[in-house]
């Protein structure tokens, strides 16, 4: 299944693969130049079609269970001061996705949306710890009771464009789908210092499935 996060790409991709091939086995006469462009134009309509991919999960049940906004490795586990939306001191799980990942991204926990909001920035490599702060990013908050998790998805030199079709408010329900980032990057997530990490640094992820802590 394709995201519908992804449409407009997909269909851009499409058309330009269909003219490109057409153009190429109507014009260009020799071989060595037409079958090696096809095939190029295939490949970049393959890898779109992979990229966009969106397969279906099954969270695991438990509601203090906090589940994997996203697909991908953790590369950090540190304590944290937040401001913003915890304002406290928190423990903050970096997750990078690759290019090979699937982007679509999930929420962490159920509850309403009690923050949002989109900063502009810079592209730094998601893999510095910098990006967090300094780089193009959503963040997102969660509240519940007396709970609070937020999180943040995080542009990186590739990726351009980062989708949340969220607002103050909207209900947010544990390994549902509301976004995604185009083309890679990170996303970290900030929980209260008393939560029970269960993943290390290294460590894959799965969005919706994989269990990244336990609220006490």
């Amino acid at each position: 299944m394709i995201t519908k996060y992804g449409y407009d790409v997909v269909v851009v991709v499409l058309l330009l693969v269909l003219a490109g091939s057409l153009v190429s086995w109507f014009l260009i006469d020799a071989r060595a130049f037409k079958y090696p462009l096809i095939g190029g134009l295939l490949l970049l309509l393959a890898f779109t079609l992979y990229f966009f991919r969106d397969p279906d999960r099954k969270s695991p049940a438990g509601e203090n269970l906090v589940i994997a906004p996203a697909d991908g490795k953790v590369i950090a586990i540190q304590e944290v001061r937040e401001d913003e939306f915890l304002k406290s001191d928190a423990v903050q799980i970096s997750i990078f996705m690759s290019p090979l990942n699937v982007h679509v991204n999930r929420f962490p926990i159920s509850g309403t949306i009690g923050y949002f909001r989109h900063f502009p920035g810079e592209y730094l490599m998601a893999f510095d710890e910098k990006s967090s702060v300094r780089n193009e990013r959503t963040q997102i908050g969660i509240e519940r009771e007396n709970v609070r998790v937020l999180f943040k998805q995080i542009a990186g030199f590739l990726a351009r464009r980062i989708v949340a079709d969220l607002k103050v408010g909207d209900r947010a329900v544990a390994g549902e789908r509301f976004g995604m980032i185009k083309f890679g990057s990170r996303v970290d997530i900030l929980l209260p210092r008393s939560t029970d990490i269960k993943v290390r640094p290294g460590q894959l992820t799965v969005a919706g499935e994989t269990v990244l802590g336990e609220l006490r």
